[in-house]
């Protein structure tokens, strides 16, 4: 090879003239040499690779909104509780799951009793998709379905027995001080009926139905000194 052939320049390619520069920040440019990632806005998420934004963050769950949706429900319940001036008792909710291709849905009943505490109480029984719903739809029927109850003070003015289904409730009359010696649903429709002394024993079945409409059944069989006097003199 001679000299003149040495002293030429060498063809480059195109890739090799196109190539760019790549260029490191140094560490004597303002702030340091790290590479940081910026922040995301709000509402973003940061992305597994550094400087991009994967997808905005997911809504607030639907629980969080049920939640809110049942504290609001319950908050207007207790507020027409306090003007209408009644007394209201949920006894019972009952859950009910039909299973389906897609998994289960759930159904619920509540049992409520109503009372205006001076001698008329109603039970109604409401059927729905959410508690909220079955609540005020038994609520509504116990206060169409109240009927007034024969007292004597605050107490009831003989001893009965009442029966429904396989519930049966045997109800005494009390001394003034005694209080409602009951529980469960007895305890809801006397104390909706406004009876205050009273002494009570559920003979068969606990179940909360049975109980509210057995005890319901005995108040009806009450009856005060002055309706025997008009039916004996009839």
């Amino acid at each position: 090879m001679s000299e003149e052939e040495k002293n030429t320049p060498e063809e480059k390619t195109p890739q090799e003239t196109e190539a760019p520069e790549i260029q490191v920040p140094s560490s004597t440019e303002e702030g340091s040499g790290d590479i940081v990632a910026s922040k995301p806005e709000k509402g973003e998420r940061q992305s597994a690779v550094i400087g991009k934004i994967d997808r905005p963050t997911a809504t607030p769950r639907k629980s969080a909104r049920k939640s809110a949706r049942r504290g609001r429900d319950r908050q207007r319940q207790q507020q027409e509780e306090e003007d209408s001036g009644l007394f209201e008792k949920v006894v019972h909710i009952n859950r009910c799951a039909k299973v389906v291709a897609g998994g289960r849905r759930f159904s619920f009943a509540a049992l409520v009793v109503v009372g205006d505490r001076e001698g008329k109480v109603g039970v109604g029984y409401g059927k729905a998709k959410e508690v909220p719903e079955c609540i005020r739809k038994g609520t509504e029927q116990a206060r169409k379905n109240m009927r007034p109850v024969a007292l004597r003070n605050n107490t009831i003015p003989h001893e009965v027995r009442g029966d429904h289904d396989g519930g049966r409730v045997l109800l005494r009359p009390a001394v003034p001080g005694t209080g409602v010696i009951a529980g469960g649903g007895v305890r809801a429709v006397l104390e909706g009926a406004g009876v205050k002394d009273v002494l009570t024993k559920s003979l068969r079945s606990n179940n909360p139905g049975a109980m509210v409409f057995a005890t319901l059944d005995a108040l009806k069989k009450l009856r005060s000194a002055e309706m025997i006097k008009r039916l004996r003199q009839a």
